[in-house]
């Protein structure tokens, strides 16, 4: 019995000194870690920020096509109502 009060405490401090020394590791690797992350994460951004220009370009152009072809639908449209409106009117006077 008095071999196990001796042991016991000794076999415990052991273990949680290993313990506490991977749990260092660990956190001294996550640091690491999360350092990478942020490098690649500010990357993207800086990229993406590159990008912004390309897509309000684009975002630009089509709004300008959108107007053009809204333009010339409403164009189209207007002269095929006056055009329907015209022969709709002279079959009027041919029937009175």
């Amino acid at each position: 019995m008095p071999c196990y009060n001796d042991a016991f405490p000794l076999i415990i401090y052991t273990l949680l000194s290993i313990l506490l020394l991977v749990l260092i590791v660990l956190v001294v690797r996550l640091i690491f870690t999360i350092t990478k992350i942020n490098k690649v994460i500010e990357d993207v951004n800086d990229k993406s920020n590159k990008l912004n220009g390309v897509f309000n370009i684009i975002d630009n152009t089509t709004d300008a096509i959108s107007n053009v072809s809204d333009a010339a639908i409403g164009l189209i449209s207007g002269k095929l109502t006056n055009f329907i409106n015209r022969k709709k009117g002279r079959k009027d006077d041919d029937n009175e």
